[in-house]
């Protein structure tokens, strides 16, 4: 994702583990189809629904020879007060080709420039691999597989001044079809507004990213099962930006020591300010199978914030903390992620893929190592 790094570095704030024991195949199938809205939770005191769908139908098409998009579609939610984002609940219309969404506040500053850059792209939105490639977005919702509207206190949520816009970004997976066009899609998403502001408390998401530095299984071979070449193929799918995120990635994570190669990759980062976390999420993609945030792993008082052991792509729900965990200036996240390149030859939706070495890269076929960290500033 565009300026991931430089952002998990400002809000925010490689090890070498042997291979797990051989486990099945986590699920991670072809999402199922057109989805349907789930029952809401009740209102709480001071909320209101509003919904909000794309403009229009839009049937995406891989650019640059890849077989993803990230198309971006600009959404108002005609806000003519200030309000709160307490929830959200993200509507697939077609869900065989979403990967996943982020929806992004666009500060009323930069409305204008957000509608320039729709107006100026032709057709319905812009393509946007990393963030919303407008100045100033913050990161306010997403949504993956198995994920559904969480709802936290009722007086947590993130801050909707008058004018803001929703940068709606969708991430189309089209292996099915090899990239051509693969369907329509028309999502939409359900927000929760409370409009009653005095007693609220902002949330903010930080990023953890970590490196992934998968080599090709002994049993593959390929051009691609070089570093350097695989490093070369993202930039080439999805630009310089994405391109160079691995060697971000290592400077950040391992200060720049050469990559490590091995499934099992982490980053710290040290928090900069006493804030209390409320929920985490993990993201990877097809060859996950672990992840895990950790609070000042090895130190006394450490804590596991987020453990997953067996990663399910179609299963990624943000989990709320049983109690609310304070951080304090000094402390350290880690975020540890496990892939597995031999299911590269066992997932429906990988087979036929070419070998390659895995770095972080937007596609479905490349992978990510992602924790996010749902907070707010403690007083």
């Amino acid at each position: 994702m565009k300026r991931l790094i430089t952002l998990a570095a400002v809000v925010l704030l490689t090890a070498c583990g042997g291979p797990e024991k051989p486990v099945s195949a986590p699920a991670s199938g072809a999402h199922g189809g057109h989805l349907s809205a789930p029952p809401a939770e009740p209102l709480r005191a001071g909320e209101r629904f509003q919904s909000l769908s794309m403009p229009a139908s839009y049937t995406p098409k891989a650019p640059n020879g890849g077989t993803d998009e990230y198309r971006c579609f600009l959404v108002d939610p005609k806000l003519t007060s200030e309000a709160y984002l307490t929830g959200s609940q993200f509507l697939p219309q077609n869900a065989d080709i979403v990967h996943h969404a982020i929806f992004f506040r666009i500060a009323p500053g930069s409305a204008d420039e957000a509608r320039r850059l729709d107006a100026g792209t032709p057709g319905d939105g812009w393509t946007c691999f990393g963030d919303s490639g407008v100045e100033g977005d913050t990161w306010v919702a997403s949504w993956a597989p198995g994920a559904d509207e969480t709802l936290l206190a009722p007086d947590l949520g993130y801050q909707m001044p008058p004018g803001s816009l929703i940068v709606m970004q969708i991430h189309y997976n089209l292996l099915a079809t090899g990239g051509p066009a693969g369907g329509a899609d028309r999502s939409s998403i359900r927000l929760r507004l409370n409009d009653t502001t005095s007693a609220m408390t902002p949330l903010q998401t930080s990023l953890l990213p970590a490196p992934i530095e998968l080599p090709c299984t002994p049993a593959e071979s390929g051009p691609l099962c070089d570093r350097a070449a695989a490093v070369a193929d993202v930039g080439k799918r999805f630009g310089e930006e994405i391109g160079g995120q691995a060697d971000r990635l290592l400077r950040l994570c391992a200060k720049g020591a050469p990559p490590a190669a091995g499934p099992t990759q982490h980053c710290d980062r040290p928090v900069p300010a006493r804030s209390t976390v409320y929920a985490v999420a993990g993201h990877m993609h097809l060859l996950g199978r672990s992840i895990k945030i950790e609070l000042n792993p090895g130190r006394a008082g450490a804590q596991t914030l987020l453990d997953v052991p067996r990663y399910n792509f179609d299963d990624q729900a943000i989990h709320p903390l049983a109690k609310p965990v304070v951080l304090q200036p000094g402390d350290t996240l880690r975020v540890t992620c496990t892939h597995d390149a031999a299911l590269r030859g066992q997932l429906p939706q990988l087979k036929g893929t070419a070998p390659r070495y895995v770095v972080w890269g937007d596609g479905t076929s490349d992978e990510m190592c992602l924790g996010l960290v749902i907070m707010t500033p403690s007083a």
